[in-house]
Parts: structure tokens; sequence; C-alpha cells
């Protein structure tokens, strides 16, 4: 067994067999931008690098009983079939006795067929779909190489997933398309798409004045000038969600959800903020006190600190040169889990709901606290009031949970309190809508 001081039982590494080349030309994808870090490059890791990848990951997680391998792009797909067969044969060759391992997917979905959903099901893939809400919305962003909208296509992958029985969960990036419909997107997942796990991504596009121009044309146009995406600058791309749009988007979803939804369809930032209330690690790293847990690793070996990072002032190392389990115990990726914590801002740390926030992710700390310190996140208004308005019933919740009920008995309180509420009255979700204009809405059909 391989043990290295200080390294972490379990870790998560996005592997990017691709590197970020995409079917795709998403304009908010920054990570399209990030084929100028490998000038000449065929974008396709070797077999030989997929066996070292697989063996290391099996090595470093000898002393957990579950390891996850996390297919990311880019668009993995683009590998073929074959690729994704032989990283099964591997994961069996150098799994050892009684380990679980688990295979993840994240696809935009264009390039699923039936022999890709025998396969998937066969081996118990869990897939994550890329949809931004109904075709209009999705449409808006989510564009071909050739800038032509994608939904009927991404509709058609999700066909293949439903149709052979796998397990399949949707992503959903916020941003200035959708952000101020919530309950609208929300809706057309759970009820057109028959969605039930779902990742909100808020889209914050951080430029410099010098690359803002460029940035607002979109990071995956195949324009001459398009600027390498690092996280430099204080300004936002057009496309980006605003913090209090952001927050009222959370918001949005939760008053429709909590009085539906609870135990039927599991919104990932709903299950983390009921973990910090529990006193429980959440599920969202963006909202862990430290990071660093989080890892990429490039079609060529290279490890990166973090998804977000893949930029050279935050490369580890490489697996072909060095075993993964020491890159990730390495003295500069400790600092880098542990500087989240550290440098959060004195309104930060006065903050009463920190336990549930911690500051949120360190790469969009860019903006100004109210105490006019540098390094506050951009999206923290939205954050604090998001928090806020669920306090109450993330304390009843919890309350229930310690209690051995569900948590999904809220839904009842919330049926009686509404029965109660007069339809012109002011909505709960502080739209400043009426109730029966809002999340009213036939509610008596």
């Amino acid at each position: 067994m391989l043990t290295m001081p200080g390294a972490p039982v379990a870790f998560h590494a996005m592997a990017k067999p691709t590197g970020a080349i995409c079917n795709l030309d998403c304009e908010y994808c920054f990570f399209l931008s990030k084929e100028m870090l490998y000038p000449g490059s065929r974008f396709r890791m070797a077999e030989g690098l997929q066996e070292t990848y697989i063996r290391q990951l099996l090595e470093a997680h000898a002393r957990a009983p579950e390891v996850v391998v996390a297919w990311q792009g880019g668009e993995p797909t683009i590998m073929g079939i074959e690729f994704f067969r032989r990283s099964i044969e591997l994961q069996r060759r150098y799994a050892p006795p009684g380990q679980r391992v688990v295979n993840t997917l994240q696809t935009n979905g264009t390039l699923l067929d039936d022999e890709w959903g025998a396969f998937l099901k066969e081996h118990e893939f869990l897939v994550g779909i890329s949809i931004d809400g109904p075709p209009d919305i999705h449409d808006t962003y989510r564009v071909s190489k050739g800038g032509l909208p994608t939904f009927d296509r991404v509709a058609a992958g999700l066909d293949v997933l439903r149709r052979h029985g796998v397990d399949w969960n949707v992503l959903t990036t916020i941003h200035a398309a959708n952000g101020d419909q919530g309950a609208r997107v929300y809706r057309f997942l759970r009820d057109e798409l028959g969605a039930r796990f779902v990742q909100f991504i808020p889209i914050v596009e951080r430029a410099t004045p010098a690359t803002l121009a460029a940035a607002n044309a979109g990071w995956g146009n195949e324009v001459t000038d398009r600027p390498l995406y690092v996280q430099q600058g204080n300004l936002v791309t057009d496309r980006s969600v605003g913090p209090v749009q952001y927050g009222r988007f959370l918001i949005d979803v939760f008053e429709e959800w909590v009085r539906r939804d609870i135990g039927l369809v599991y919104v990932q930032m709903f299950d983390t903020a009921l973990a910090n209330w529990v006193g429980e690690p959440g599920g969202m790293c963006v909202h862990a006190e430290t990071c660093g847990l989080q890892l990429a690793l490039e079609h060529n070996g290279d490890l990166y600190c973090c998804d977000h990072f893949v930029e050279p002032d935050y490369l580890l190392g490489n697996i072909a040169e060095q075993h993964m389990q020491e890159l990730v115990a390495s003295p500069k990726q400790r600092k880098f889990g542990l500087d989240k914590r550290d440098s959060l801002t004195r309104y930060c740390l006065q903050c009463d709901v920190r336990f549930a926030c911690n500051g949120g992710c360190p790469k969009d700390r860019f903006a100004t606290s109210p105490l006019g310190e540098p390094g506050q996140h951009y999206l923290c208004p939205g954050y604090e009031l998001f928090f806020h308005h669920v306090d109450r019933p993330m304390r009843l919740m919890a309350g229930m949970l310690a209690n051995d009920r569900a948590p999904a008995d809220l839904m009842g309180i919330y049926a009686t309190t509404d029965a109660r509420r007069g339809r012109n009255a002011p909505c709960t979700c502080g739209s400043g809508r009426k109730w029966k204009h809002c999340h009213g809405v036939d509610r008596a059909a």
C-alpha cells in the first residue's frame, strides 16, 4: 500500500482525456481557452498515461472503501467508447479487493447513442448532462461550433440515457439569460425532463479591462484574439450572473422545492446547506471550510490544484514523473487548500452564516467587502440573501433529522401555512409580487 505523509484518504480528480477540446462552442466555457496551454497537442490521453492514471488513483485511495473515477472535458465522449472500455479493464486490474469503483461522466450529451447507453448502464456510470433550461434559454449560450442551437441534440442524448436506464443528473449553469427565471428553469428540469438530481453552477467570468471586450465575445469563439482565461481581474462579462440575481434565483427555486419536492428531487445546493445546518460536511467544495481535494488532470498527465485553476501558477506536476499522491500531499497543494480558510475577510469572519457559506470559492474572491476589504466573494450579497432566507426551514429540517423524522415532513407545515395565506398577500419568496401570481400560482388546482 502506497502512503505519503499528509496524504488524504480520498480526493477527487477530474480527468480530462481530451483536454479542452469539445464539439460545442459554449460562449461562457472558460475551459475552451485552455487549449492555448498545449500548442501542437493532439489532445488525446495516451494509453500509457491512461493506465498510469488509473493505477495511481487506485493506489492513492487504497485506504478508502470507494473511489470515484471522474471523466470531464472539454467533451470526454470524443475519446470514443473503446477508451472507456479500457478504463474499466484497468480498474478491474488495479482495484484492491473489496474496493468499490464508481465512474462518472460529465457530458453535453450530443454524441450519445444506443451503444453508449448500453455501455454506461452495464458499467453503472453516473452521468451528468449539461442543460441550462428550456430551449430558448439553453440555446442562448450553449451553441455549436457554427453558432447553431444545441438543445435538440442534447435532448436526444438525454433520451438515450433514459431509454437505457442510466443514472443521470442535470448540471445547469446560472447566467444572465436564466438568472431571473429560477422557478421556470426548475419546473422545466423537474417536470419536462424528469430530473431528480440537480446541480446549479453560477457563471462568474472574471476579466480585466484589457480582456473584457474579447471575453464578452465568448471564451469559446474561435477568434485569433481570444484571451487565455485566468483568474485575474475584478470585472465580469455580460453573461455573468449578478450577485443578488443569483441569490434570488436560488430562493425562487427553494420556494418551489420546499413545498413539493423534499425527498423527491435532490438539489445539490439545498443538500449542502442542510448538511451545514446539521453540522456535517456538505457535497459542494465551494462551501467547505477548506479546499484542495478537487484536482484537475489534463490529457498529458499535468495535475493542477483545481479545475478552475488550470493555469501555470497552479500546476503541481505531471503524474508520469511524480506519483499523484505525492502531488496531492505536496506543501503547495496543502497551502492552496488552507488558503481558502485563512484568507477570509473580516466581514466574512463576522458573518452569521459563515458556517454555511465559508466564503465561497476562492476563484470568485475579487470583490470589495462592505468594510472596504479586497478579497470578498463576488456572489456574497446573493449568498447572504439565500442563506438568511432558508435559515428557519433548514433549522426545522435539522431538528426533524435529530428526532428521527424525515425532512419531508416540512412540506406539511408549509401546506398548512399556505392554506391560511391570502391570495393577495406578498409572496414568501420576497419578490414583491402577490402570492397568487408567484409561488401560489395554481396551488389550489
